[in-house]
């Protein structure tokens, strides 16, 4: 039922928002659709076609709500002379709303919440819950963005011509936010929410079935598969992080290392380089590898040149970093990672990495004080345990 929920979520809500130019409006008449299924299904079976009740039920209850007020008079004639599932492409109506949510005037956090909530369906609680913020919190973050889009008279359209390519970046990196998110939380409450990088798999592909052809949605959705297929041994028993020269190889699913090896061939024939493909090209080089000693560290050097190519970003840089130093050594990658300190010094991260390269150097005073620095700026538990394990040893 929760599959049959988030396939139809996104769908029932374009429509409506498309019908009645009202956001709040669409996303009660939802809510209420699959409450109403929640109590009649586990009774009467989940009908043959659930999306066609669903988009029943929804529209009775808009026509229900918008009798009650007179200023809908002319929305409420629109809505009973329509059909919403004939009136146009559900794909048309689902990347309006994706577009939406994730437009470049709203801030950040607000995409995010907007296309959990609008597009798989989210409640607020399960959103706030997410991201580690108050339900109140949420609830107003979600209320201001569809203020701005009201306010700012913000399109609900699919963007044409040259603002496919910067709309389609923002939409990109929402979903790839949400990933991250759920691959390693931030937050101190979890290690992994996997349900949450599931689910902006699921947008990715969601994405490429409703616009195909897109270099970097393919790369995006082959680098979230591609990291996924190692979850179950990126845990010890503890709930420490295990990290990936010491992870159990055998328990990886190789035939999910396959099928995102597969989109990121079907990306690279359509000859669109960027810097999701690149990415998930590294994590491919990983995937591939049957032992860590087997690793192509030159070729992943290679790709971490590439992404820097396409945009400066420190982080890239202590990523390549890492690479660099099972090619030339911990020293040379140490000057790397020193040279970062500016940039990145609130970065957990890179504490840990230079922890590491200095206890090959056997500066263990030095590591120790760089790993005590990672453990006060790390919130997530797991990685917390592997540097306080690191410490204690």
């Amino acid at each position: 039922m929760a599959a049959v929920f988030r396939e139809e979520a996104g769908r029932l809500t374009g429509a409506l928002v498309r019908v009645l130019g009202n956001f709040d409006l669409a996303e009660e008449v939802v809510q209420d659709s699959l409450v109403a299924a929640l109590v009649k299904w586990p009774e009467q079976g989940i009908p043959d076609n659930p999306g066609a009740w669903l988009m029943t039920t929804a529209r009775r209850r808009a026509i229900d709500l918008l009798r009650r007020d007179r200023r809908y008079s002319e929305k409420l004639a629109l809505l009973e002379r329509s059909q919403l599932p004939g009136d146009a492409p559900e794909a048309d109506d689902r990347l309006r709303l994706i577009f939406t949510c994730c437009h470049p005037a709203l801030a950040q956090e607000a995409q995010v919440a907007l296309t959990l909530r609008a597009v798989a369906g989210f409640t607020t609680p399960e959103i706030a819950a997410a991201f580690l913020v108050s339900e109140a919190t949420m609830a107003q973050r979600i209320v201001r963005a569809k203020r701005k889009i009201v306010v700012a008279h913000i399109p609900y359209r699919v963007p044409q011509g040259e603002d496919v390519a910067e709309r389609l970046d923002a939409v990109l990196a929402v979903l790839y936010l949400m990933f991250n998110e759920g691959y390693l939380s931030r937050g101190a409450s979890a290690g992994m929410r996997r349900d949450l990088a599931e689910d902006a798999l699921w947008l990715g592909r969601l994405l490429d079935r409703l616009m195909p052809g897109q270099p970097e949605v393919l790369g995006l959705v082959a680098l979230m598969q591609l990291n996924l297929a190692r979850s179950a041994a990126r845990f010890n028993e503890a709930g420490e992080i295990v990290l990936l020269a010491d992870q159990d190889r055998s328990l990886w699913d190789r035939d999910s290392i396959k099928e995102g090896t597969r989109v990121l061939e079907r990306a690279a024939v359509l000859h669109g380089p960027g810097p999701y493909q690149l990415q998930a090209a590294i994590a491919a080089v990983h995937a591939e590898a049957r032992t860590w000693g087997d690793t192509d560290w030159s070729q992943i050097v290679l790709l971490y040149d590439a992404l820097l190519r396409l945009g400066e970003s420190p982080v890239v840089r202590l990523n390549r970093a890492v690479a660099l130093s099972h090619l030339a050594g911990p020293e040379a990658a140490l000057g790397e990672v020193n040279d970062l300190a500016m940039t990145l010094g609130e970065y957990h991260l890179l504490h840990s990495t230079r922890a590491e390269l200095l206890d090959q150097l056997g500066e263990k005073e030095q590591a120790r004080q760089a790993r005590l620095r990672a453990l006060e700026l790390c919130q997530n538990p797991a990685e917390r345990a592997l540097l306080e394990r690191r410490l204690g040893g």
